[in-house]
């Protein structure tokens, strides 16, 4: 039997753990030593707001630049693409103009190992397209389903025990009329609803209960006249707060500018979409396939956006061929009410969510709160003036706050149930 040599294998393990290392670099690095991780982060924060790889934005699409162009040739157009313009150079001055002239960036803080770096990343082959699941559509729990099995067993059991007490207590009537024998047999040749009507108490306690039965439903049915709690129409262009203001934390007063200094929060333009939505054409999130919210979903909403403002997407000009959108109203005080956003924005500092609900999580935005009167009068109830850096109230909270002997005032000891304030 051979005898095994140990003594050489510390050396082939660290021979082995270098070819792993020299096949693993293979894949970050490229043949001419470019760091595709590098030239990715760099590529994020230099190159991403004007050019895609695979598609066409401000600037062309950049996935293969390194094999259409000389390398010499892209260090001097990346560090100072104007300059080699005016030079008279022809490859310059003729993707200059292919773009629309758009003058691009100049970047003489990148040294040409990070050029290398970003070269290398764009360089990468297209990933393949991922395979989407479809959703499970059978052996799964329906909890729907169970819980109305629930109710409709429910409802067999309390019908079965009422025909069981019916038949207990027809059967004890009928013992109970043939002991007594002729007496219960008179007492039943009257119905019971001529008893009724000759006990002239009994009619009129009946007649004041249903007149206050009845007004109290009909003062509860027409009080639901205006009230659009839960209300979420179909907009014409689907806008996700979800993904907005949820996934890209895009504070509110980005897009409702004017509820920080105006009465209403007003409907934000399409140029604002478009500060954004100019270099972001696909969305790159998660899917909901169950609820229909996929790639190819908000791709085709994007879409409706570029048809909107008339964005060429692929010459990135605008057509001048304008469609309005016409987006349906969600939050409809009536006119008689008065409700400034400014003050309770930028002078109370209240939030958002305190009237609209957590819009992070709405997909479909909804109307929240009920928005009535006493909604309204139960919130200046419940809050407290904020007074932290806020000069507007400290005088007359000082006064008040001795007159109402408290330390912190609330809306309503301010003066927020004043008639005037919201119907002038």
């Amino acid at each position: 039997m051979k005898k095994v040599n140990y003594r050489n294998l510390p050396l082939k393990l660290s021979f082995l753990l270098l070819v792993l290392t020299l096949t693993f670099s293979t894949s970050i690095y490229s043949q001419e030593g470019g760091d595709v991780m590098a030239g990715e982060s760099l590529f994020k924060a230099n190159c991403a707001a004007c050019h895609k790889l695979d598609k066409k934005a401000t600037g062309p699409a950049l996935r293969g630049v390194a094999d259409k162009y000389e390398k010499e040739w892209l260090y001097a157009w990346i560090k100072d693409s104007q300059g080699l313009i005016k030079s008279g150079d022809s490859k310059a001055n003729e993707l200059f103009a292919a773009n629309n002239n758009s003058v691009m960036t100049s970047f003489p803080q990148l040294s040409d190992a990070d050029i290398d770096n970003i070269l290398t990343y764009t360089s990468q082959p297209k990933p393949e397209p991922k395979m989407k699941a479809l959703p499970i559509t059978g052996g799964g729990s329906n909890d729907s389903g169970a819980s109305n099995a629930i109710v409709l067993a429910a409802l067999v059991l309390v019908f079965l025990l009422l025909v069981i007490m019916l038949y207990l207590v027809n059967k004890t009537l009928t013992g109970i009329a043939k002991a007594n024998g002729v007496l219960v047999e008179k007492e039943k040749k009257m119905p019971i609803w001529k008893v009724f009507a000759k006990n002239q108490f009994l009619m009129l306690v009946s007649t004041i209960f249903l007149l206050l039965a009845g007004a109290y439903f009909v003062f509860g049915y027409l009080s639901q006249i205006g009230v659009d709690q839960g209300y979420a129409p179909v907009q014409p262009i689907h806008y996700s707060h979800k993904i907005h203001a949820g996934d890209n934390q895009i504070d509110c007063n980005y897009c409702h500018s004017s509820a920080r200094k105006s009465k209403t929060s007003g409907i934000p333009s399409l140029n604002v979409c478009m500060n954004c939505h100019k270099n972001i054409s696909e969305y790159a999130g998660e899917e909901d396939l169950e609820k229909g919210y996929t790639t190819d979903f908000y791709n085709k909403e994007i879409a409706k956006l570029y048809d909107a403002v008339g964005w060429d997407v692929d010459n990135q000009s605008y057509t001048g061929e304008e469609k309005p959108v016409k987006w349906v109203r969600i939050h409809n005080l009536p006119d008689f009410a008065y409700f400034n956003h400014s003050q309770h924005v930028t002078v109370a500092g209240v939030d958002c969510q305190k009237c609209h609900g957590p819009v992070e999580e709405m997909e479909i935005m909804e109307q929240f709160a009920p928005l009535t009167m006493g909604w309204c009068i139960d919130c200046h109830r419940e809050t407290n003036v904020n007074l932290k850096d806020n000069e507007y109230y400290e005088k007359i909270h000082a006064e008040l706050s001795k007159k109402f002997g408290v330390e912190q005032l609330t809306a309503a000891q301010m003066g927020g149930l004043e008639c005037g304030k919201c119907h002038y």
